[in-house]
C-alpha cells in the first residue's frame, strides 16, 4: 500500500511533476518498439524532456477521445491518439508552466488552476484559448478540485474553518502511533463543498474530523461524488459516496475482519461502479471489489498475489481491466506475518479479463456478493520501473476510449545513477504485435 502522505502530494494538481534533468551519458529513449517479454507494441507518447499521464481516476480525454491530455514540466501538452500506431507521434504543448486538472466532460478543454487569479481556468485544446471557469469564493480552499460532469459545478475538499479537530488515538496493540499519528488525521477537520460555476454559490456538502480525500466526480451522473477516509487501511473505513442534491454520506465497504484493507477507489466508465482494491486480510487475499451505486450488489474478482496492482482500472465498454503492478516494498512483496515473498511483487502492466463462478447460492434473503477470477495477461515488462516513493512514479492508466491502448506513465527508459529518473508517457497496444499486423 502506498504511504498516505504520498497520495496528498498526488492530488494537490497545484504544480506539474520535477523531472531530473537528462544525462548526456544515457542513451537516445526509444520511441516504439516490441516488448521482447510479452510481445505488445509500445510506443512513447511525452516528449523527450519528459511527461506524465493525469492521475488514475482523473479524466483524461477530449469527449471524442481523439486526444489525450500530459502533465509535463514545460505545462499542458495534449497528444492526437487518431492515429497512434500508424504515424509518428506529434506532442503539442496547450499552455505552458499550467498543470491539468482534469479535461472537460463536455467541452475540448482542459481545467487547470490559477492560484495568482484565484479561479479554476480552462484551455482550449484546439484554439489554445483560455478563459475563467469560475473564480473561488474566499470559503473556497484546500488543493483538491474536480468539475462535475455537466460542468456545472466545482467540488473540493479543504479545511473546515468551523469545524474543531478531536484527537485520534490508534487502537490498542495496534503498533501505530508515533509517525503514522499525524498522517491519520492530516488537515482535519475538512469539508467537502461545491461552487455554482454560473452563479458563484458556495454551499457545504458535508463536515468531517477525518482525513478526507481522493476526491472524484461521476462520468454520469452529475450529482454523484466520490471521497475517502486517508490513512492506514486497516484502521479506516474508507469508501465513501455523497451526492450534491442532498443527503448523507454513504460507507461503500465496511471492513468486516482484523487487517482488512481497501483502497484507490474509482467509477466505473458508466458511473453505475465503484470499483477498489480489496485485501482481506492485508496481504493475504487479493480480489479487485465492485459496489453497484444504485443496487448495492456486490462483485469481487480475485486475482494472484503477484497480479496486484497499484491501481487498476476498466476499459470504457468494461469488458477489461487492467492494473499497473508493484515494486519490491509493495503490499503484495510480504505475507500477512511481515516475511519477504520471493517474486510476490509483479513489475508488469496487467491486462484482466474477468470470469464471473457458475451458479447460485441459496441466498436466504441475503444478497450474496457475486464472485469471480480475472485471467491476466502482460502488457509490459516494468522490472526496471522505479515505483519507490523515492524518486519512483506511479505509472496511473488509462485505456483510450476504443479499447485499443492502455497509457500510463514510466521511468523505466531513463534511469539516472541516483536511481531517479524522468517519467515518460507511453501506449501499450492491447493486441499482440503480430495480431495487430494481422488484423485480428
Amino acid at each position: 500500500m502506498r504511504h498516505p502522505a504520498r497520495l496528498l502530494l498526488l492530488l494537490t494538481f497545484a504544480a506539474p511533476p520535477a523531472f531530473a534533468a537528462e544525462s548526456p551519458a544515457l542513451p537516445p529513449l526509444p520511441r516504439d518498439w516490441i516488448d521482447e517479454k510479452t510481445g505488445h507494441r509500445v510506443i512513447r507518447l511525452s516528449p523527450d524532456e519528459g511527461g506524465g499521464t493525469l492521475y488514475f481516476h482523473q479524466h483524461a480525454f477530449t469527449p471524442e477521445g481523439d486526444k489525450v491530455v500530459l502533465r509535463t514540466r514545460a505545462g499542458i501538452v495534449s497528444i492526437d491518439i487518431t492515429k497512434l500506431g500508424t504515424e509518428p507521434v506529434k506532442p503539442e504543448l496547450v499552455l505552458a508552466n499550467a498543470a491539468p486538472i482534469t479535461t472537460a466532460w463536455r467541452t475540448r478543454e482542459a481545467y487547470y488552476t490559477d492560484r495568482t487569479a484565484g479561479a479554476i481556468m480552462a484551455v482550449h485544446l484546439d484554439t489554445k484559448a483560455t478563459r475563467v471557469v469560475v473564480k473561488l469564493p474566499s470559503q473556497a480552499r484546500g488543493a483538491q478540485f474536480a468539475v462535475n460532469c455537466d460542468e456545472t459545478l466545482l467540488v473540493g475538499i479543504g479545511p473546515d474553518p468551523d469545524g474543531k479537530t478531536i484527537p485520534r488515538t490508534p487502537p490498542a496493540g495496534s503498533g501505530g502511533g508515533g509517525s503514522l499519528e499525524p498522517q491519520w488525521a492530516a488537515g482535519t477537520p475538512k469539508m467537502i463543498y461545491t461552487v455554482n460555476i454560473k452563479t458563484g454559490e458556495f454551499k457545504v456538502l458535508h463536515r468531517e474530523n477525518d482525513w478526507t480525500n481522493h476526491l472524484q466526480v461521476s462520468p454520469t451522473d452529475p450529482q454523484q461524488m466520490l471521497f475517502c477516509h486517508e490513512g492506514p487501511w486497516h484502521w479506516v473505513d474508507r469508501t465513501w459516496t455523497i451526492r450534491a442534491d442532498g443527503g448523507p454520506a454513504r460507507l461503500l465497504h465496511e471492513r468486516t475482519m482484523n487487517m482488512e484493507i481497501e483502497g484507490h477507489e474509482f467509477f466505473s466508465k458508466d458511473g453505475k461502479m465503484v470499483w477498489y482494491d480489496l485485501q482481506t486480510p492485508k496481504s493475504g487475499v487479493f480480489w479487485l471489489a465492485g459496489v453497484d451505486l444504485a443496487t448495492g450488489k456486490r462483485t469481487w474478482y480475485h486475482h494472484e498475489r503477484a497480479e496486484w496492482s497499484v491501481h487498476y482500472t476498466v476499459s470504457y465498454d468494461g469488458k477489461f481491466f487492467a492494473g499497473d503492478g508493484g515494486g519490491p516494498g509493495s503490499v503484495a512483496s510480504s505475507r500477512m506475518d511481515g516475511t519477504r515473498v520471493p517474486g510476490g511483487n509483479g513489475m508488469w502492466m496487467y491486462l484482466f479479463r474477468p470470469v464471473l463462478a457458475r451458479g447460485k447460492s441459496f441466498s436466504d434473503k441475503r444478497e450474496l456478493i457475486d464472485v469471480g477470477y480475472f485471467e491476466s495477461e502482460r502488457l509490459v515488462d516494468m522490472s526496471n520501473h522505479n515505483y519507490s516513493k523515492d524518486g519512483g512514479v506511479e505509472p496511473n492508466l488509462h485505456f483510450t476510449r476504443d479499447g485499443k491502448w492502455l497509457i500510463f506513465s514510466g521511468n523505466f527508459h531513463s534511469r539516472l545513477p541516483n536511481g531517479r529518473g524522468i517519467t515518460h508517457a507511453y501506449a501499450v497496444e492491447i493486441a499482440k504485435a503480430a495480431q495487430s499486423r494481422a488484423g485480428l
